[in-house]
């Protein structure tokens, strides 16, 4: 996962910033009861600690799509 808080995620379109966030929806309301992803997606332009989180889950869901991505690459055997 990033550390430094300038490193972070940038969707290169829209369609792959709902992708990564269908990566961690389910499990962010898991964590967060009495309230949703969207809930904090709305609050983001007003909270610099929503912005945060959302930039840390999509480090997640950035790290979750590297390992589905290294899953479905077949192996090259070493000749």
């Amino acid at each position: 996962m990033l550390s430094n808080s300038h490193d972070f995620v940038r969707p290169k379109d829209d369609a792959e910033r709902v992708y990564l966030e269908s990566l961690v929806r389910e499990d962010y309301d898991q964590c967060h009861l009495g309230e949703t992803f969207d809930d904090m997606k709305r609050r983001i332009p007003f909270s610099k600690e929503d912005r945060g989180l959302y930039r840390d889950w999509l480090a997640v869901a950035a790290t979750r799509d590297a390992a589905l991505t290294a899953e479905r690459l077949p192996l090259i055997a070493a000749e």
